[in-house]
């Protein structure tokens, strides 16, 4: 406002009769220059760079080992790290969960990759899936033996076939034309070996049930990146004991793995045939797309439905960042990270 305009108000605000004019037009005045101004700032704060990041080393009973635990939680404090700082960097949610969780398929402490459970035959069969909560596109590989890095693979599938889902022999093949590729590696099978497997693998042959066990330690990550964007991919070695060729809801999407940017991105851990009969990632979605529940009231229904046993665990993040890990079993080893500041690792409960 110049200096004439503002003499010009004060001189006509001199005369009695249009004090109060004037008195209304100044309030006005400020209060849409002051409305104006907090709105850019609400603006500015609604459209600032939004992050979260879950991760879960598979649900089951609580280790016993405390070097155990301790090697679990720092592999989980390294993964949360590295993928935080990628999107705090402007890494895709996708680019983002398939690093993730190639950190912990080279962990030997969890069933994913490295250190994967063994089956019946005392072989190890990989599986994995990954989605774009952009489209809906996934890609899965099942029963793979010989990729170090399954969700690579499976993200291959994705982007350079019209399919799904790849299994066994046909998955292996599809691997050997990524040669040259580095994220397609190829090691032997016994590379996924470890004595603290074995063993777990001996006791459930030895026992006079022949139970399957959880195989704790299913690995999964979901991610929403600052451009509004969902994705989730989920990796293990399955079932401690299985069956030759079983397939769990690893890498079945809708089963044990999901996203879609209108709702949430999830991955599931624990007995796979509970996931895969109930379509428990898809369940997730449906539920806040239909009956608008909020995403924590989704999954609480979904793991405690008594008509319906789901046992396992369960993580989120929502498509407004909100971020859910629940579960049913004694523990789940877990963390978590957003742009509001939240950091954790859990392990122990």
């Amino acid at each position: 406002m110049t200096r004439r305009a503002i003499a010009e108000i004060l001189k006509i605000g001199r005369r009695p009769q249009t004090r109060e004019r004037l008195a209304i037009a100044l309030a006005f005045f400020s209060f849409f220059s002051f409305g104006g101004l907090w709105g850019s700032v609400l603006q500015a704060e609604e459209s600032a760079p939004k992050y979260a990041i879950v991760i879960h080393g598979g649900a089951g009973s609580v280790p016993s080992n405390q070097e155990w635990s301790a090697a679990q939680a720092t592999a989980l404090e390294h993964a949360l790290s590295v993928g935080e700082r990628m999107l705090q960097s402007g890494a895709s949610s996708l680019d983002t969960v398939e690093a993730v969780v190639r950190l912990l398929e080279d962990s030997p402490y969890f069933n994913a990759g490295k250190g994967a459970v063994f089956n019946a035959a005392e072989n190890h069969e990989l599986d994995s899936t990954i989605m774009d909560g952009r489209n809906r596109a996934t890609g899965a590989v099942g029963g793979v033996t010989t990729v170090k890095n399954p969700v690579s693979l499976a993200r291959k599938v994705m982007t350079d076939t019209a399919h799904v889902l790849l299994v066994s022999k046909g998955a292996e093949e599809f691997a050997d034309e990524y040669a040259d590729d580095p994220t397609i590696e190829r090691v032997p099978n016994s590379y996924f070996s470890t004595e603290h497997r074995r063993a777990s693998l001996h006791r459930a042959q030895q026992s006079a049930q022949r139970k399957l066990s959880d195989g704790i330690g299913t690995v999964g990550c979901v991610a929403l990146d600052n451009s509004g964007n969902l994705a989730a991919a989920t990796s293990t070695g399955g079932l401690n004991n299985k069956k030759f060729g079983r397939l769990g809801d690893s890498p079945i999407a809708g089963a044990g793995t999901f996203a879609d940017n209108a709702t949430c991105a999830v991955s599931c851990t624990g007995i796979g045939e509970d996931f895969i009969r109930n379509a428990v990632a898809y369940d997730i979605s449906a539920r806040m797309e239909y009956k608008h529940q909020s995403l924590d009231e989704a999954i609480a229904e979904v793991l405690n439905n008594p008509e319906r046993l789901v046992r396992g665990g369960i993580i989120a993040v929502g498509h407004q960042g909100e971020i859910v890990m629940r579960f049913n079993t004694p523990g789940m080893a877990r963390a978590a990270a957003d742009s509001k500041g939240l950091h954790e690792v859990h392990v122990q409960e």
